[in-house]
């Protein structure tokens, strides 16, 4: 072939993915306004270890409890956190449902034909962005800075700066919504990709979930579920987070007794110390919300972020259906996402915890609660 036929050959294959054409959608356009806030975060708020109930004991107040050498359970963080209009000036209150959510963004919703609208605020010091998985997006809303051939002008995406705001838009395609075997909802995530590691361990990240058309509810929960519950198998590590060094200063006793560490954050104490092994941002049964019904059709939406983490979901007492397996043990990857339905059957306070060892040793162990099919709600209940 000729070198400039080739020339054009290579162009006519390359410009529709630069070029970002979107797919033909008539649904509706969702707006949400979200903006990176930066919050004082408690990865354990009662101070005591809510699954056995006591003080909390070695090696528990290694992460959990501040010292002359260590931080603690509190450190200064960055969270998506949604507003009522491009103001933002009210914050947007988080329905009771959906409070369990902990440190996680707030709940993106849409159907497969939906365009999703995200006007983002950046509120914290350093650049950020919103990245989406799963949806469609041109590359002015991709929120990933990378030689990519792509103008100037479609870079803002890539890097929000401090006080500055940007819109994504993200149309939802058929294939970003539930394939063949999949029930009618798919779980995706977005995340903030300017400086992965530091962004995501500095706590921006949240959930999107797809559905498909005619078979939501006003809200977009599904018909045919009762409970939605959804857990970010979490593990942050605050020695790569933005705010490392303001956190030392702050909230270590001693800071002149520790140096972060140079290579593996586990390696040595006061790495290990920051490594928070959590369940939507908290540790040691922090996680409140998780309650249902014998009977109820529960549906179950895990993730986990970015770091060296490999989890086993283990849930005591029911079992769930998992990539069309009976199971009560699942496994998740790094920045993995799946979806797993429940009936329980057995009532009662149930242990509901990550299998991998260090990490359950570091407190990602929460409980969920099976009520009798008749009777009040409790406390805490999740609707």
């Amino acid at each position: 072939m000729h070198h400039s036929a080739l020339a054009v050959a290579v162009s006519l294959l390359v410009t529709p993915v630069f070029a970002g054409q979107r797919p033909e959608l008539r649904g509706t356009t969702r707006t949400y306004y979200i903006a990176a806030d930066e919050v004082t975060w408690d990865y354990a708020p009662t101070g005591k270890n809510q699954i056995t109930g006591e003080p909390f004991q070695m090696p528990e107040n290694i992460y959990a409890e501040s010292a002359k050498d260590r931080i603690g359970r509190v450190y200064k963080k960055a969270i998506y956190r949604e507003y009522t209009d491009e103001t933002f000036r009210t914050l947007k209150p988080r329905a009771p449902g959906w409070e369990h959510l902990g440190i996680m963004g707030p709940l993106i919703r849409a159907e497969v034909g939906d365009t999703i609208r995200v006007v983002f605020k950046n509120n914290t010091a350093f650049p950020c962005t919103v990245h989406p998985h799963g949806v469609f997006y041109k590359k002015d809303s991709e929120g990933a800075p990378y030689n990519d051939g792509t103008l100037p002008r479609e870079k803002k995406d890539d890097g929000v700066p401090p006080g500055e705001a940007h819109t994504y838009v993200w149309p939802v395609p058929e294939r970003a919504g539930p394939a063949e075997h999949d029930g009618n909802t798919v779980l995706w995530m977005y995340h903030s990709h300017k400086s992965e590691e530091a962004d995501v361990n500095a706590g921006l990240i949240g959930p999107m979930i797809i559905s498909t058309p005619g078979t939501t509810k006003p809200d977009l929960s599904p018909k045919d579920v009762d409970r939605e519950f959804i857990v970010l198998f979490g593990e942050f590590d605050e020695n790569l987070s933005w705010y490392i060094d303001e956190n030392i200063k702050k909230y270590v006793g001693d800071p002149s007794s520790v140096k972060k560490p140079w290579g593996p954050t586990f390696i040595e104490p006061f790495g290990l110390s920051n490594l928070k092994e959590t369940m939507n941002g908290f540790i040691y049964g922090h996680l409140q919300g998780l309650t249902m019904r014998v009977g109820e059709r529960v549906r179950w939406y895990l993730m986990a972020n970015t770091n060296f983490e490999v989890h086993s979901p283990h849930w005591h007492g029911n079992t769930v259906v998992a990539n069309h397996m009976r199971t009560d043990v699942s496994p998740l990857l790094p920045m993995g996402m799946m979806v797993a339905d429940m009936v329980p059957d057995n009532p009662g306070i149930w242990f509901f915890h990550c299998h991998t060892g260090p990490h359950l040793t570091a407190g990602m162990q929460a409980v969920y609660t099976v009520l009798p099919k008749s009777g009040t709600t409790t406390a805490g209940s999740g609707r």
